[in-house]
């Protein structure tokens, strides 16, 4: 059995958690392993990279973006050759929140540094390794702004941005589905919850 490798991506509060859970309790309930992780933070070398990146606050002060960038390429090396490999090669599907295309999105168009050399460095750190399929969920900035407001608490350093920040990330986002149609499935993330699982699951069964 061929490992399966899928990514969920899109602004924060589009439901990415939501959906990853539901994905991971059907793979289960057919017998396949799943291995749900997330980017930053899915290996200990990769938690210290989040807290750092995303809560670190006056303790680390302002961040680079070359250095931000290159901080997301070492937690992805780390969580790609600790984690994400060994679960393919045992035949799991790996359920996973944020991968490259979050860089492209945010360091890329977000932070207005070049999206080639983002591309080329985070295909470094992981030896060309991209997802089977990458599921955009996708969610006006300002419908974002509200679901986050909902669920209260803290906002990271990436969510206090402003909102053309945000804007300039969903657009990223959806020029990098527009360039590669094959791997991307991009939903409107305003569906219900039940109705964005059955797309998902349709598209995940043509994998094989």
């Amino acid at each position: 059995m061929r490992g399966i490798f899928i990514t969920l991506e899109g602004g924060d509060g589009a439901g990415k958690t939501t959906q990853a859970e539901l994905l991971q309790e059907w793979f289960a309930a057919r017998g396949r392993e799943v291995v749900r992780t997330r980017e930053p933070g899915g290996t200990p070398l990769g938690a210290e990279i989040r807290r750092l990146l995303l809560h670190g606050g006056d303790e680390i002060g302002a961040v680079d973006p070359r250095a931000e960038a290159l901080l997301y390429a070492a937690d992805r090396a780390q969580h790609v050759a600790a984690v994400v490999r060994p679960a393919l090669a045992r035949g799991a599907a790996v359920v996973q929140d944020r991968y490259i295309d979050s860089s492209l999105a945010y360091q890329g168009a977000g932070r207005v540094l070049d999206v080639g050399e983002v591309r080329a460095l985070s295909e470094w750190a992981v030896e060309g390794l991209w997802p089977h399929l990458t599921v955009l969920l996708d969610l006006p900035t300002a419908a974002a702004a509200e679901r986050r407001r909902a669920r209260g608490g803290a906002s990271d350093r990436l969510e206090a941005e402003a909102e053309a920040f945000h804007d300039a990330v969903r657009s990223g986002f959806l020029a990098l589905a527009a360039a590669d149609p094959e791997r991307f499935l991009v939903l409107d993330a305003t569906a219900p919850v039940d109705e964005l699982h059955e797309r998902i699951i349709a598209r995940v069964a043509e994998l094989g």
